[in-house]
């Protein structure tokens, strides 16, 4: 829905609004920003509304799930929000009063906390508090309020306010934090709109009075006729014809055989009877009837302060309103009250227009002759009256000297103004301006005011302002929260809380046990809360009374702080739980939705916690059976508290079903085989029918899905710690400035390197075992390890040759030659380069162990010295540039890392 959509929501429905602030305070907060609703003042929710698009989709959703708007008015708004954005200045001259003032607060306004979520702008936001801002009910100061932009409404609306951030999301509050507006909106000439042209402009337009007011008077006996008037004379009776006659410049009618007569300057009923008295000694038993067929135009001029003073042809039956229709009505400086209708020099009347516009009276027997002139003098004194009148415009005096007698011409007040507050802003004449009120007794009765009303004196220029009442009500208590009628409620005397909530009817289902009433203490309305217990006032314990603007505030069982029990382990659904009244270890596990196929029904851990002397948290596990609980047997279920933790276990060795590993390579019976809880390799490869005669057991590959997520983790902490690893760390700090760029250069590089070999070899999961083809040599003992679930076992073929990897001039696989040493196969290979780190070579086995320059144990001598079998490889690692000991160990540890990846894919494709 689109913000002005909602807006309209808010304003029709006040209650809402205390809602919205609660979801909005709570999605804020479920996006890092700590904001409480009374945080939240309306100018921030309206702001947040009009440029969060996100926000509207949520409020969307939750308007429609608590039923304020359907699913097809949710259609409908996504067909009218393109229309909308195309007539925005439309829109904002039509918006309500909040409109108006969300957008005079566009520029941000903060929470009153210490979270801001708009940066504050200048004086936007306390001008609009001010009242500085656009006025309900019409245009903005300087605009014209024309009925196309003033928004009318009626005395049964809402009253317009203007809202101030309230400390406290409470709509009692809201009601009382409320300011009425300063009147801003221009106010217009009483009468001026009638002589506007609805279509477009003024009423008619130029002189030629091709554009006049129509006229549908009836022509009476007493129509005086005229040069050129047309006639139609019916004969009936000795002789029927009908005649169609115009009367001359000469005011004559030609008649058959009776010649012409003068009929102009009478009237019709006499014109008739001379007809007919001519025509009778013509025809015998004639009868005559005469009508007028087309009346004749006459010229009249309008002058004075009118729209288009000049001269106007109108019918003959205008009348002086006729003739101010065509010219347009009087200027802004024309009088309403005075038209002067001169014929020649003498003064025909004084015409009052507020006569027809208050009165409706149309004075259609003062006709208008040609030659005729219409005089509009200029105004005579005014006064303005707005407020809670119900016509607010500016009148025009004409004998009234009362100010009752200026509220009648305005229709009167409505009945939510407040006599008592009127203000008058006058001019004393070439002086000053001042401001008076209208003196009333000490004990104002209504007779008292209305009497001291009409004596008070209006003079021109007066400006009066009938402020209205108090927009809120002052004897009434508010619901709001978990029930089913929130809202507002008529207070009276002796009020309880039992006579609003009357049972648990009232309430929705399961209601906090605390309920609270937020009391607005008087003088100065401070809240206070007042806590009460819900169940024992619903039977008539403890019924607080009530005063007025209490708000009765009943909460959710499980809206704040809500209890809540946990069941964990073996069931459908596991996770919290909200603890309703009563709730068991059983019914707990049919919430969650029952056992799984793997859980253990004979016992259940229920683990409680208790609060010690209100000091500290003491828990206790107790075992109960389960199974018998979910059979209904009282004595084995537990009735749960407030986080308790329910645990159903695992049957025992369920996991290791359809656990199997899988032997490849050099077997008799290669595939995959099921396992056995406890079955080691021996017997696994017994099943297997045992190695083939081509089978290097030496150089076998277990692989385990669980060193596989070691190694992973291991190298990616290495390859973090080198990534972090700053400068100062990779060099010494007794290098000089020169030295230590171009080190630290190479240092990067090689640390590149490194990085680059670390993140191509991913962890291979090898685990080093140390086997032969004699598998009873090694049954049953520590070589003969146990097997696990996913566990692979690939037995290569008998290498020929030994690899010899790193910094050499050309590394390679040597041929396999029984009894040589590491150092004869690193001279076949070239020996090592000028950037070797000599001192580290290390040599890693077939089977994965690793023989290094600190691996005394495995040979006597040199690491060169150890003689290899076939599947060896033989690692020079890089030097390591840099003086910082951290930095040397910390990539040495990498060089290796890397050539063991490298040696154990190797030996696995072998």
């Amino acid at each position: 829905m689109s913000a002005a959509q909602i807006d309209r929501i808010l304003e029709q429905k006040p209650e809402v609004m205390i809602e919205l602030k609660s979801m909005v305070a709570d999605q804020l907060t479920q996006q890092g920003v700590n904001t409480q609703a009374d945080s939240i003042s309306d100018e921030m929710l309206y702001h947040l509304i009009a440029t969060n698009a996100d926000l509207r989709a949520n409020i969307t959703l939750w308007l429609r799930s608590r039923g304020f708007v359907t699913e097809e008015d949710i259609r409908r708004s996504t067909t009218e929000i393109d229309s909308r954005s195309e007539d925005n200045e439309s829109q904002s001259t039509s918006a309500s009063p909040f409109d108006r003032l969300r957008d005079a607060s566009d520029a941000g306004l903060a929470l009153d906390g210490s979270s801001s979520l708009i940066p504050p702008s200048s004086d936007a936001a306390s001008g609009a508090l001010a009242g500085n801002t656009p006025q309900p009910g019409g245009a903005q100061n300087g605009s014209p309020n024309t009925p196309s932009n003033r928004r009318q409404r009626n005395i049964t609306d809402e009253p317009d306010v203007l809202r101030v951030p309230t400390p406290y999301n409470l709509r009692s509050l809201r009601d009382l934090y409320t300011q009425i507006p300063q009147e801003g909106a221009p106010l217009r000439r009483f009468g001026s709109d009638v002589f506007l042209n609805r279509n477009g402009g003024l009423s008619a337009g130029g002189g030629s009075g091709s554009h006049t007011m129509s006229i549908d008077l009836p022509v009476g006996p007493d129509y005086v006729l005229g040069s050129g008037d047309g006639l139609t004379i019916n004969l009936s009776g000795g002789v029927s014809q009908n005649l169609t006659r115009v009367i001359d410049r000469e005011g004559k009618v030609a008649l058959p055989e009776a010649g012409t007569l003068v009929v102009a300057g009478l009237t019709l009923q006499h014109a008739q009877g001379v007809i007919e008295s001519a025509l009778k000694g013509q025809y015998r038993n004639v009868r005559v009837d005469v009508t007028v067929a087309r009346f004749r135009t006459v010229r009249v001029y309008v002058v004075g302060d009118v729209q288009r003073p000049g001269g106007y042809d109108l019918s003959s039956l205008s009348t002086p309103l006729n003739g101010l229709y065509a010219a347009g009505g009087p200027t802004s400086v024309g009088s309403l009250r005075i038209v002067r209708h001169y014929r020649g020099k003498e003064l025909i009347r004084e015409i009052d227009l507020y006569d027809f516009l208050l009165h409706g009276v149309r004075l259609d027997d003062d006709r208008l002759q040609s030659g005729d002139t219409l005089l509009i003098p200029p105004a005579g004194p005014q006064v303005a009256v707005s407020g809670m009148v119900k016509r607010p415009a500016i009148y025009e005096l004409k004998g009234e000297s009362s100010l009752t007698e200026v509220l009648d011409d305005a229709g009167g007040t409505t009945v939510a103004a407040a006599l008592q507050h009127i203000t008058v802003e006058r001019i004393q004449p070439n002086q000053q301006r001042e401001s008076v009120s209208v003196e009333l007794p000490a004990a104002a009765t209504a007779q008292s005011t209305l009497a001291a009303i009409a004596a008070f004196k209006v003079k021109d220029g007066d400006r009066v302002h009938v402020a209205p009442i108090l927009p809120y009500s002052d004897r009434v208590v508010y619901v709001e929260g978990h029930v089913v009628r929130p809202g507002r409620y008529p207070y009276r005397e002796g009020m309880q809380v039992s006579d609003i909530l009357h049972s648990y009817q009232d309430l929705l289902p399961e209601p906090a046990a605390r309920g609270n009433i937020v009391r607005l203490v008087p003088p100065d309305l401070h809240p206070e809360t007042i806590p009460f217990d819900v169940p024992d006032m619903l039977i008539g314990n403890g019924n607080l009374a009530l005063q007025p603007f209490d708000t009765i505030r009943i909460l959710g069982r499980y809206e704040t702080d809500s209890p809540q029990v946990s069941i964990r382990g073996e069931v459908l659904k596991p996770g919290k739980y909200s603890l309703s009244q009563g709730m068991t270890a059983s019914q707990l596990v049919k919430m969650a939705g029952g056992f799984k196929r793997d859980a253990l029904v004979e016992s259940a851990d229920l683990t409680s916690y208790t609060i010690q002397d209100k000091k500290k948290v003491v828990s206790e596990r107790a075992s109960i059976n389960i199974a018998d609980a979910m059979k209904g047997r009282l004595d084995s279920d537990v009735q749960l508290k407030a986080g308790d933790v329910l645990t159903i276990h695992q049957i025992s060795g369920w996991k290791d079903i359809g656990a199997s590993v899988v032997l490849d390579g050099e077997v008799t019976y290669p595939g995959s085989y099921g396992l056995q809880e406890g079955e080691r390799l021996s017997s696994v490869l017994r099943r297997a029918g045992g190695f083939r005669t081509t089978a290097y057991p030496a150089g076998a590959v277990l692989v385990r899905v669980q060193v596989r997520e070691l190694e992973e983790k291991s190298r990616s902490e290495l390859i973090n710690q080198i990534e972090t690893a700053s400068a100062s760390a990779r060099l010494s700090p007794n290098l000089t400035g020169q030295s230590q760029s171009g080190t630290l250069q190479a240092v990067s590089q090689q640390r590149n390197e490194v990085l680059q070999r670390l993140k191509s070899q991913p962890a291979s999961g090898r685990l080093v075992i140390r086997v032969s083809a004699d598998i009873e040599s090694w049954e049953n003992t520590a070589a003969d390890i146990e097997m696990r679930s996913g566990d692979v076992l690939t037995v290569p073929k008998r290498p020929g040759f030994v690899l010899v990897s790193g910094q050499v001039y050309n590394p390679s696989a040597i041929t396999y030659v029984p009894g040589k040493d590491a150092a004869w196969y690193l001279r076949r290979a070239g020996g090592t380069n000028d950037i070797a780190n000599r001192k580290e070579i290390f040599i890693v086995r077939a089977n994965g162990l690793v023989v290094g320059r600190r691996s005394g144990e495995w040979y006597g001598g040199g690491v060169l010295s150890t003689k290899l079998d076939p599947g060896d490889v033989i690692v020079i690692p890089q030097k390591i540039i840099g003086d910082s000991l951290f930095w040397r160990n910390l990539l040495t540890v990498a060089q290796i890392t890397s050539s063991i990846a490298i040696t154990a894919a190797v030996a696995g494709i072998i």
